[in-house]
């Protein structure tokens, strides 16, 4: 459920016509829901209440905006960071650093000292050398560190090839059959308290069979490691659960997710950790774009919108599908193609696709643009950054201004030698 809604004939963010936004803000732009992502965050921690102990960590990644991190911590949210610059938002939004875990393939060695002086609560290992390092680190401030060690459990998600993590031949985590004797050479390590597993297969995920299989060999690994003497206390489950795109997507619930893993963990007697992103976000956002012109095409006409794959890059990355919905529907439907300005032939949202009816002028949406839309937008073709709104009640705000390519050039710098 979202609050995008028909109100007197045209689409509504809650009770502000997009209408308005668009004229107040101009076009393209984000605009998120905040009644939405209060409900989704409530609806999925609600999914998880027959899991004894529980910590919900946002996966930044998802929608890195500082409104939108606000409304989540206040939900009682942490974050799950991938980078320094994503620690800092997940702070700034007012997030304690205790609550934060920091995951990620590519931490460097400066992120990491960053992250300890913040008082990070957890880091998910993605090497043995990557802890190593973190307890050279650790040690010389005469702190240690709390860190999970992920695994790679070779389970296929069944998504995408691009958002697939659990698979051997993925970069993520150590293998599993690797891991009892990598996690006792880091536990006896001085700058690292290693408390547990962390394991994230993919995203977009409709089906939990993969996840319950990847959750099965994860049990067995606490028993293998609590055998050797290891107290295990925290084991990472990561994300992943898939939203729909599209009428007729029926991924898992939050309550279907949260009854199996009660199931399959079940014994464990360990804090379980979840990094909701997308499930949170996905649906919260819409992309508010105007239509430039209806082109004559050899088979169906062209929809040239003022959005491009710059400021929505999942369908030319990934075939992905947006919903495309006029502001203003009149009842009549076309076959067209949808395409923006980006001088890129993968500048197209949708080929013969069925849509409302719409001409030269007219405001529509792309639904489900909540996560990875405004966080993967580029100003590609010198076009402005795009801006993000967010909606409460009967009101909005600009929550991250439009840059416009006046004020990228002006960071530029011409080298002394191009002007002597």
């Amino acid at each position: 459920m979202d609050h995008f809604s028909i109100i007197d004939g045209a689409l509504h963010a809650e009770g502000v016509p997009l209408e308005h936004i668009a004229s107040t803000v101009g076009t393209p732009v984000y605009v998120y829901s905040r009644a939405t992502l209060t409900r989704h965050a409530r609806v999925f921690r609600e999914g998880l209440a027959g899991v004894e102990r529980a910590h919900f960590a946002y996966a930044i990644k998802a929608n890195p905006n500082l409104a939108v991190l606000k409304v989540l911590a206040d939900e009682g949210y942490g974050a799950d960071v991938v980078s320094g610059g994503e620690l800092a938002r997940a702070l700034a939004s007012g997030m304690k650093a205790e609550d934060v875990v920091f995951s990620g393939v590519g931490k460097t060695r400066v992120e990491l000292l960053r992250a300890l002086d913040a008082g990070l609560g957890q880091f998910n290992l993605e090497l043995e050398e990557e802890g190593e390092a973190l307890s050279g680190l650790a040690a010389a401030m005469g702190i240690r560190a709390n860190a999970t060690l992920r695994v790679n459990p070779d389970v296929d998600a069944g998504t995408h090839a691009k958002i697939s993590t659990g698979k051997s031949e993925n970069k993520f985590g150590v293998p599993i059959d690797q891991a009892p004797a990598i996690f006792g050479r880091l536990a006896a390590l001085p700058g690292l308290a290693m408390r547990g597993i962390a394991i994230h297969i993919g995203s977009q995920l409709f089906d939990l069979a993969p996840l319950e299989a990847a959750y099965t060999r994860v049990g067995e690994l606490v028993a293998q490691l609590r055998a050797a003497g290891h107290p295990i206390e925290r084991v990472d489950l990561g994300g992943g659960l898939g939203v729909p795109y599209k009428v007729g997507d029926n991924p898992p619930s939050p309550a279907e997710y949260g009854a199996m893993v009660a199931r399959v963990t079940k014994g464990w007697n360990v804090m379980l950790m979840f990094e909701p992103g997308r499930v949170i976000a996905g649906n919260a956002g819409v992309l508010l774009t105007k239509v430039i012109w209806v082109k004559p095409g050899v088979t169906n006409p062209y929809v040239i919108v003022d959005a491009a794959m710059n400021d929505l890059a999942r369908p030319a990355l990934y075939d992905a599908w947006h919903d495309f919905a006029a502001v203003r529907p009149t009842g009549e439907r076309m076959i067209a193609n949808i395409a923006g300005p980006v001088c890129e032939s993968g500048d197209t949202f949708a080929m013969a696709r069925d849509i409302d009816a719409v001409k030269s002028g007219d405001l529509a949406i792309f639904r489900t643009a909540g996560a990875y839309g405004a966080t993967m937008a580029s100003t590609y073709n010198s076009r402005a950054l795009v801006p993000e709104v967010m909606v409460d009640g009967d009101r909005f705000a600009v929550v991250a201004d439009r840059i416009e390519p006046e004020t990228i050039i002006a960071a530029e710098r011409l080298p002394e030698w191009l002007t002597a």
